[in-house]
């Protein structure tokens, strides 16, 4: 043990260089085409920083996506590096990203989180759960996706996705 920590003391965590190019986009679907746009219009914002903020809501998933969430905090993937960040709080959010089916008991609390997130701002659909409500979509304790309940800009695909997905996706949709 002592022994790792002193050749990570000497040497560093390695991360590993990630290219969009290689990363098949299959998975990535950018609804909104204004997206650029309201990027834009954030840039010129002297509050704004080159960070984006990301809020995290889980809405009623299995915790699948947001294992793969966790992931992208994790010296390999290292979001942070690109410029993203995990917030608590609403308020000081760019971007939230919701994974999940929408449970009854959570509606109100997220679009009580949705409506504290500054304008403008994103909606991020992890998995399919998010979108149309997967697997979960005939529960009586659900009411489906956010597709017809929030507007989503982004969608990553899979179950759960991959974290080179997310942040992918990420990275082409805020032209990092």
């Amino acid at each position: 043990m002592f022994n790792i920590i002193k050749t990570r003391i000497k040497e560093g965590i390695k991360t590993k260089k990630i290219n969009i190019e290689d990363i098949k986009k299959d998975n990535i679907v950018i609804f909104n085409e204004e997206l650029k746009n309201k990027l834009l219009n954030k840039s010129k914002n002297k509050n704004f920083t080159n960070n984006i903020s990301v809020r995290v809501v889980d809405s009623g998933s299995c915790n699948a996506c947001l294992h793969e969430m966790s992931a992208l905090t994790n010296p390999y993937y290292d979001m942070e590096r690109f410029g993203f960040k995990f917030v608590a709080a609403p308020k000081h959010a760019d971007v939230l990203m919701v994974a999940g089916c929408v449970a009854r008991n959570m509606y109100s609390a997220l679009l009580k989180t949705y409506e504290n997130v500054p304008y403008p701002k994103f909606v991020v659909a992890i998995g399919d759960c998010a979108m149309n409500g997967g697997v979960f979509k005939d529960s009586y304790a659900t009411l489906g996706g956010i597709q017809d309940k929030l507007t989503v800009d982004i969608l990553i695909k899979g179950c759960p996705p991959e974290p080179i997905d997310i942040l992918a996706g990420l990275l082409l949709a805020f032209g990092k």
